[in-house]
Formats: C-alpha cells, structure tokens, sequence
C-alpha cells in the first residue's frame, strides 16, 4: 500500500505533522509561495480581465521537483498549507504544478497542530476554494497596480526608488494627519483645586472641586483659582450625598491577532513583527522532549473570538482545579464576534491548558515563554468570574461649591487572579482608593486646598499598538497584514519609530501630500476600508474578483493620467515654501537629491544656494546650517590637496578640495547616528571591538556597519542576526529577502553554504 502525501508551507511543521499522522503519511513543505506575479514587470493584462502572469518564484525550481518527485504517481495528495487567503493561493498553486490525470487534490485545513485535529483534517478534506483563492488574486492584483503604477511616478516627480502601497500608505497618511494635529495643536491653561479632607476616623482623602451652583465650573487661569480659594475660605465642608454600588468587571475575550500584538507591545515589549515570528514558532510545534514536537496555540492568524467547546470544557476543569468553584461561572462566557469578523479560525488560544507555562517553559526560548504564558493566561481568565469592586462615590458641599471624592476597593479578584490586561492593571491602580467611613450631613475638617495649573495635551503620536488597534478600527488590513504594514512604513524611510512612537520623516510628509493630492481615493481611509470589505465578500462568494478590480481599476486609471500631468515635481520646479533665501531673496523651493530633501533658490543658475532644513515643533520651516564649503588646515592623504569641512546627510564630514579628480571623504563624526540601531553582533573585523549598527547610505539604502567608524570601515548590506551557524560555528548569521524566495537566514562564510528558510 502505497503512502498518502501531505503538502504543508513551513518545513517546520514537517516532523510534528509525520508524528501525529504515522508511517502511512509522507510530508513535503513548499516553503511559502512558489509561484507569483514577476518582479521586472507589471505582470498583470488588464485587456484580458486583470489576467495574472503567474512564474515559478527564482530559487524555487528545487522544491518543486522535490514536490514532484514526492507525488510520484500518487492519485490523491492532501493541500494543507496555511488555513487563509495566502495559503489557498499557495494550494492552488501547488495543484497546477502538480497536475496530472486521474490526480486528486484535497483541501486539508490545521486549525491546531494537535494529533486530534491532524488525524480530524485529513479524514475530512474539503475542496480547493475558488472565492478564497479569487480573493487573494485580487488583493495581490490591486497592490501589484497600486505599486507598480504609481512609483513610476514618483521616480519621475520626485527619486528614484521611491515607492507606493495601497495599504501602507494609507498608515503612513494617518501618521503624517496625526503629526500635523500635534504641530496644529494650541495648549490651553486650566486650573482645578484639590481639597484634603477629614472625617471622624482616618484616613485623610482627598476630593476635586467640580461645580459651582450646580453647573459645571471651569478654571481657566491663576487669577480665577485664587478667586475661588478666596470664597472657600473658611467654609463648611459637609457631606451631601454618599452612594455605594458593586461594579463588575468581566474578563476580556480570547485573543485575536491585532489583540495579542497590542498587549505584547505593551507587557513584553515586542515589536508586531516579532509577536507574528514568535506566535508561528509556538503553532507550527516545539519539542516538548526528544521526538515529540507539539503545537503549542492555535492558528494565530485571525480576528475571531470564537473558541471550541472542547476547550471551553478544559479551561473550565483548570479554574475548578487551580482556584475552586467560587472562580467557576455557572455557565461558559462566549463572547460575540464583531461585524466584519471572518470567523474562519478560532481566536488564539493554547492546544490544551492542561501545558501549563511553568511545565514546559524549560523547552522553550524566553521569548516563547513569556508569549505562552500570555495567550495561556488570556485564555483561562475568560472564562472565570468578574472582578467585583466596592465603588462609593460621595458629594461635599462647601457653600455654593461641590467636591467629589470616589473610592474603589477590590472585594474578589476574580478573572484578575490570573490576568489583567495593561489598561485593567492601570484602572485597578488607580481605583483602590480606601474612604473612611462617611454619611449624608458629616461635616469635616479641610486641612488644606490645593491649587494646581494645567494644560490640554496634543493627541499622542502613535505607538505601534496604538496603530494596529487604529487599523483594525477603520478596517485598514487584515489579522495577516498588520505586522507587515508597520515593517514596511519603516522599511521605506517614510516613518520613524522614536522612544516607541511613529513620526513621519520629511520624506514621508513630501510624498504623502503629493499621493493625497493626486490620488486622494486611493489613500481614503474609508476607501481603503471598503476595498477590504470588498475583498470578504469575493471570499464569500457575494462578488466576483473582476468586477471589484474593474471598478477599483476605473478610478484610478482617471487619477493616474491626471497625476502625470499634475503632481509637482521635485526634480524641476520644486514644492514652493513661506522662505526667501538669505542671499538673493528669491523664494526658496524644498528638492530632494541624493541625500534627501533640501532648500534651493528659485533663483538657480543665477544664484546657487542651497541649504539643509528642520521643522520646529508646529511643522514650520527652519534653515539649518548652509551647505557651504569650510576651510581647514586637513590635507588631503591621497593626493595632497586641502580638505573642506562640509555637512552630509550624517553629519559632518571632510571632503578633498581636489574633487572630482579627488572623491577623498572622512567622517567628522565618530558617534552612532541617532537612526542607527544595534544588531547584537560585534564587529568581525580582527582586533576590533565594536558592534555592527544599521545605517542608512547616502541613497537611503540600509547597511551595517561598525559603531567604530571611521576608526573600523567594516560593512555588510545584508542584516546581521546574533546567531552561530550550526554548520561551521561562524559568530553570525546574515538576513536576506527577496520578493521570490522570501526570507531566509544564511552563513557569512562564503564556503559554508549553510542556509535556512524563515517563515513569518
């Protein structure tokens, strides 16, 4: 009897798989997608209906006939790469290289990497889905024309390089609009005043003045506060109301994907790509002993809060175990799904709560640890009791002025035995406040009023949890995509991530006002939102692809033609500014060369100035220091000649006065550039004991190199990972992707060839 084969995406899955199918069952991986649209071309014929080109990914000619060969002359082969749109298209693509007469294809989808959900998979396949395939070829068409028509565009207007996204650009918009309400914002001055308060029996409380005869007071600068001190001089401070109530707080659902990324950007400080890499190493399975690799959570790729009864059933024997029936609700908690919720998977949950974190933490690497125990303890709270808090609010009178003071002490823990989210924690903090006991006509004693000034605050720069949780509000992406979006924003130079917050770069507001203006649909974020609901409803099967691509691509043809024309080019004319130059006084113009963008006069050839700018805090143009040649007494080592002091995009430098018969350059500045960010690998060169940073070329290319610079000139274009590879014991790995082979890890040493696939 001949054995079933199984095709999976990941080579990690492989052993956990052949171990819970047994020796009747041959597993192959794809490692990812191995067809796509080409990388040199537009790969899409709009004349024949959005028609895609599909081609072998480079470097993936091997696994297919490694595929190829598995199947053999099998009739029937199992398709289980990743349960949602991508892995569908990877199943659809698999089939075709495989096809063959007589051959059957089946659907298998794992949800868990359980023995019981495997075995449960494969004994019931469905069929290949079409309308998810079809929903994939039309989010992949759409980016692909977003893409690859508008960066032309923007190489001829403003550099070469430069690129769009349909998605990405959208968040980059949103960073650039609330950057700009920051800059906009005016703070405004108010006071409030704070009575320190005595009843019969301690302790002290504090209560904040709220109203005047009944209506709300507002104190809107010092002058007023002291007038209000005045009045209350001398008042009876006398307890007019006191009311007590229970307030409940119920556990939080299960997690979904944009969830557990913005709760491990807050608790463990992950970054949304590195939860994404560290959730796939806990599904895809961990060895929990020799031979026996388990996946440790479900799929966690999903924006459902749905969880099986199965382990309903399991979290609740735990809590009645661990913590007794008082912990126990007389029924499970099933928390709703929202709207546009897909519901094609679970919410992310353990395989079995019955692992523990502090059982098995011993088998895995403290980053999957501490995620583990999250998603565990996330899990098993929802289904406990609420938090219960005895809550008193209570009214003082003072004349015609009222006070308030709350108190909120915590009666049962409830859920909060095992978990409290980032925010519960904050407002458990802030509400175990203990009041003296107080009744209706108290009077009490005030030992001090205390005044105190402040002023409204800008909305705050987006954190990367705070912009997943924005994204996911206004339907922007999908539970796939968020780690993505925020990769690739910061990829292209058009944000920052300072101290935890986005900031748009002066490149990234250049090209998002001159996208907006040109093509104000396509970086709509209630279009954009619409176009992902488009793209669930070809998945159900409500729409069909073409008709979405045609009607998404109508508009956008208009607005291209138009942007030809119109859009401002930064190469030519340049985007004109509030600024006259200090020479001529001709207007200023913002350019951008090879070094980013600058000042230049309008006034060019006639008058050649140029200069570097800033923005101060309300966005406002600032000339910074004129690029403008300095003597020293440096000579040139090379050929002699004096040497310059100029400024570059990196600071100072020296630069031969001989050029460009001399392109003799030294760095002025030894420090790391404040873009620069450690890698955790030390420099290899020999004698040095620097570390290898990224830096950004003069092309906004990224590279490594040593923090030692210029006393070390080592550099590397590929991203060093702080890992030994196994196969020669070199002290690094490098990082390397590309658009068809993917991600992948690989030995520096050139005569190692060891080399490792990454799957995110």
């Amino acid at each position: 009897m001949s054995k079933s084969l199984v095709i999976v995406e990941s080579p990690t899955k492989i052993r956990t798989i052949k171990k819970c199918l047994g020796p009747g069952y041959d597993v192959a991986a794809t490692l990812g997608h191995i067809k796509d649209l080409p990388v040199s071309e537009l790969g899409v014929s709009i004349e024949e209906g959005f028609k895609p080109k599909y081609i072998t990914i480079k470097g993936k000619e091997k696994v297919i006939r490694n595929l190829k060969k598995a199947a053999g002359d099998l009739k029937e082969i199992y398709l289980a790469p990743d349960p949602d749109r991508e892995g569908e298209a990877i199943a659809w693509h698999t089939a075709e290289v495989l096809e063959k007469k007589g051959r059957l294809f089946h659907r298998v989808l794992f949800h868990e990497l359980t023995q019981n959900a495997i075995r449960s998979a494969v004994a019931s396949p469905r069929k290949l889905d079409r309308a998810k395939f079809d929903s994939q070829q039309a989010r992949r068409i759409m980016d692909r024309l977003v893409g690859y028509k508008i960066s032309p565009i923007l190489w001829k207007k403003v550099r070469r390089g430069l690129s769009a996204g349909r998605v990405q650009s959208v968040a980059v918009r949103m960073i650039c609009e609330r950057e700009r309400k920051i800059q906009a914002f005016q703070p405004e001055e108010y006071w409030n005043i704070t009575a320190e308060l005595e009843a019969e029996t301690p302790p002290t409380f504090f209560a904040k003045l709220a109203k005047k005869n009944n209506k709300k007071l507002h104190i809107p600068d010092e002058k007023r506060a002291q007038a209000v001190l005045k009045d209350l001089k001398g008042a009876s401070f006398t307890v007019e109301k006191v009311s007590r109530k229970t307030q409940r707080k119920n556990p939080l659902p299960p997690f979904t994907t944009s969830k557990l990324q913005q709760e491990a950007i807050r608790k463990l400080g992950f970054s949304a790509k590195k939860t994404m890499i560290v959730a796939q190493q806990l599904y895809e399975g961990i060895e929990l002993g020799p031979g026996e690799p388990v996946g440790l959570i479900t799929y966690m790729r999903t924006d459902s809060v749905r969880v099986a009864q199965e382990a309903i059933g399991e979290a609740r024997q735990i809590i009645q175990n661990e913590f007794g029936d008082k912990y126990l609700p007389v029924k499970p908690h099933l928390f709703k799904n929202k709207k546009k919720a897909q519901d094609a998977h679970e919410a992310i949950r353990p395989t079995s709560v019955f692992r523990k974190p502090k059982d098995i933490a011993r088998f895995l690497s403290p980053d999957q640890a501490a995620l583990y125990e999250l998603i565990w303890k996330r899990f098993v709270a929802c289904q406990m009791k609420a938090a219960l808090f005895d809550q008193t609010m209570v009214t003082i009178s003072a004349g015609p002025y009222m006070f308030q003071a709350s108190g909120s002490v915590l009666r049962f823990r409830g859920f909060m035995a095992v978990y409290a989210s980032s925010n519960q924690k904050k407002d458990e903090e802030r509400q175990d406040i203990t009041l003296p006991p107080l009744f209706e006509n108290m009077v009490l004693k005030c030992h001090a009023l205390k005044p105190k000034q402040h002023f409204t605050q800008p909305p705050p720069r987006f954190s990367e949890a705070t912009l997943v949780k924005e994204l996911e509000e206004n339907g922007i992406g999908r539970p796939s995509t968020y780690a993505v979006i925020l990769s690739t924003i910061r990829d292209k130079g058009y944000v920052e991530l300072l101290k935890g917050y986005f900031r748009p770069t002066e490149l990234g507001f250049i090209v998002n006002d001159l996208l907006t203006a040109s093509f104000p649909d396509i970086l709509n974020v209630a279009f954009t939102a619409h176009m992902e609901d488009n793209l669930d409803r070809i998945e159900e099967g409500k729409i069909g692809f073409i008709d979405v691509l045609q009607d998404f691509y109508d508009s956008f043809k208009k607005a291209l033609d138009q942007a030809e024309k119109q859009m401002k080019s930064l190469k030519g004319e340049g985007l004109s500014i509030d600024l006259r130059c200090p020479v001529c006084n001709k207007p200023l113009r913002i350019k951008i060369g090879k070094n980013g963008p600058f000042l230049a006069c309008s006034g060019y050839p006639a008058c050649k100035f140029t200069c570097n700018y800033t923005r101060n805090e309300k966005g406002k143009l600032v000339i910074s220091r004129p690029s403008l040649e300095e003597a020293t007494d440096e000579i040139c080592e090379k050929c002699g000649s004096p040497m310059v002091r100029k400024e570059g995009r990196f600071g100072p430098f020296l630069a031969c006065s001989n050029y460009p018969k001399c392109k003799n350059t030294r760095s002025l500045n030894k420090e790391i550039s404040p873009k620069s960010e450690p890698t955790g690998v030390r420099c290899p060169e020999k004698g040095c004991d620097g570390e290898l940073v990224s830096r950004r070329s003069k092309r906004g290319k990224v590279f490594y190199g040593c923090n030692r610079y210029p006393d070390c000139r080592f550099v590397l274009w590929d991203k060093p990972v702080p890992k030994p590879c196994p196969k020669c014991g070199a002290s690094f790995l490098v990082e390397r992707t590309t658009k068809r082979e993917g991600r992948y890890l690989k030995c520096v040493n050139k005569d190692c060839g060891y080399r490792k696939q990454i799957k995110e």
